[in-house]
């Protein structure tokens, strides 16, 4: 590590073997003690990474009882825990969707539960073959769900049409009635395939925070 003596200032910077394996500055008082990496002078310290504050502070908290996060990831966090979902089963899928929440699989474990009224919804999902005549009412039933709302395509049938893909009655997928966040492929897919799914749409609103449209 290069070090410059200076009465005015300090300059402490790293080298890039250091920086390579993530090492930390000491910072000034501003930063309260906390390592931060940047450039020290006598008064504050410049360039200090967020992410690193915050997990040094963090560490530093964690035996006190709490930890240092944004509100905005706590809502986010507690959303994923609380999807309930509507049942809308339209064919065979809907067996495996019934399935899931079996004592096999129990997918209430993960804070899901299902619901019968769109209005105590936030999930959707489409398990089955999607009709001309059955699109209207998915529509309204959709619209009906307090944002933010969420869909789940299940079954080669609600992804594109699947085996009915060129009958003149049916929707070759129903992402063009309502945007859809998570596809679940198979003819069925299997109840470990859903299971799959609700995980990745609750990985997905904890990167990408709440969906409005």
């Amino acid at each position: 590590m290069a070090v410059k003596d200076d009465t005015k200032a300090q300059v402490i910077l790293p080298t890039e073997a250091e920086m390579t394996r993530g090492s930390l500055v000491q910072g000034g008082p501003q930063t309260g003690g906390l390592q931060t990496q940047g450039v020290q002078t006598g008064l504050y310290t410049a360039g200090a990474d967020r992410e690193v504050t915050v997990r040094e502070m963090n560490r530093d908290l964690q035996d006190k009882g709490f930890l240092v996060t944004s509100t905005a990831d706590i809502i986010n966090w507690a959303r994923t825990g609380s999807l309930h979902w509507m049942t809308f089963g339209l064919a065979c899928c809907a067996v495996e969707m019934m399935h899931t929440s079996m004592p096999r699989y129990d997918l209430e474990r993960f804070g899901t539960a299902p619901r019968a009224s769109p209005r105590q919804s936030d999930l959707i999902i489409v398990a089955g073959t999607l009709t001309n005549k059955m699109a209207p009412a998915f529509r309204k039933i959709y619209d009906q769900m307090p944002e933010p709302r969420y869909v789940i395509s299940m079954g080669s049938c609600a992804n594109g049409g699947g085996y009915y893909h060129f009958g003149y009655s049916v929707v070759r997928g129903c992402d063009r009635i309502v945007p859809v966040d998570v596809y679940v492929p198979g003819c069925p897919p299997t109840a470990e395939a859903l299971l799959y799914g609700i995980l990745a749409l609750q990985r997905k609103i904890r990167r990408t925070g709440t969906i409005t449209r």
